[in-house]
């Protein structure tokens, strides 16, 4: 991922690259088809960003990781 990334990830959420960087290297072996693990991570950045994650929401969060409907390009998200 390139600087310009990190750059606009932490315009709009506050978080730093090296705090991205860091959680992505402690998640790298986790299981992601893992309902606890996931509901452990949404609630990390939930924290990390201040935003508040609604149950429904989270379900909905969980439920398109599981199900691989998450885009691999997050690039030409932002």
């Amino acid at each position: 991922m390139n600087d310009n990334v990190f750059k606009k990830v932490e315009k709009k959420t506050n978080i730093k690259k090296d705090t991205i960087l860091s959680l992505a290297e402690k998640l790298k072996s986790s299981n992601f088809k893992d309902e606890n693990v996931l509901t452990e991570v949404i609630d990390e950045l939930s924290i990390m960003t201040g935003r508040e994650i609604s149950e429904d929401k989270k379900n909905k969060i969980i439920k398109a990781i599981k199900n691989d409907k998450v885009p691999n390009d997050i690039e030409n998200k932002w």
